[in-house]
């Protein structure tokens, strides 16, 4: 059975929606900023050319019933801040990855933190999953801290699992089960202003 998106995805300050091509100018600023995309295992996009290729890549990648591409739609300007993915669904297992990117002048707001348990109370809930699983670069701590905080636990370290715009790196394997989730209660809604969430899981493309 392909996984499949809820009707909706609803935090205080974002809605969360499957991608649509009129979300490629925002998004521009999103994966046109070199600072976003130092740890993500694709080329900053240099041109609309180069959303439109990515979001083609997507839109076949989602037609295998494996993967579910998002955007954040920030409520307060009706634009697109950052994305969320959820891939490598493994249907006998319910379990799937997660990759998440967010504008640099989101930042520093918990504004990740709370898109990411928005979409783990759907995955949980809605989709059914089991387990989440996620990639990170070591050197993104940010993005290791904000697993945690979220409650993923770290499971091991991959070296040299990717090539990474020419250079080999390592990766941090976490993972979280629905039965952690349940047990820490929702924290959807919640946001913590402190934190900085910027950019983490390796998304596919």
């Amino acid at each position: 059975m392909p996984l499949q998106a809820p009707a909706s995805i609803d935090s205080p300050r974002l809605q969360i929606r499957l991608v649509t091509r009129a979300d490629l100018q925002d998004l521009m600023a999103v994966n046109g900023d070199e600072a976003v995309t130092r740890f993500l295992p694709y080329a900053t996009w240099s041109a609309i050319a180069d959303a439109h290729a990515w979001y083609e890549r997507m839109e076949k990648i989602q037609a295998t019933g494996t993967a579910l591409q998002f955007v954040l739609i920030e409520r307060r300007s009706g634009r697109a801040v950052g994305t969320c993915l959820l891939f490598r669904f493994d249907a006998a297992s319910a379990r799937a990855e997660l990759g998440y990117v967010l504008g640099r002048a989101q930042w520093g707001t918990g504004l990740m933190h709370e898109a990411l348990a928005a979409l783990i109370d759907a995955a949980f809930g809605a989709m059914a999953l089991r387990r989440l699983e996620a990639e990170v670069d070591p050197r993104n701590a940010a993005s290791g801290r904000l697993l945690r905080r979220l409650g993923f636990r770290r499971e091991g370290l991959l070296r040299q699992r990717w090539v990474t715009k020419g250079v080999p790196a390592d990766v941090e394997v976490y993972g979280l089960l629905r039965a952690e989730w349940v047990a820490r209660g929702t924290m959807r809604g919640q946001v913590d202003g402190s934190s900085t969430q910027l950019f983490g899981g390796r998304p596919a493309g």
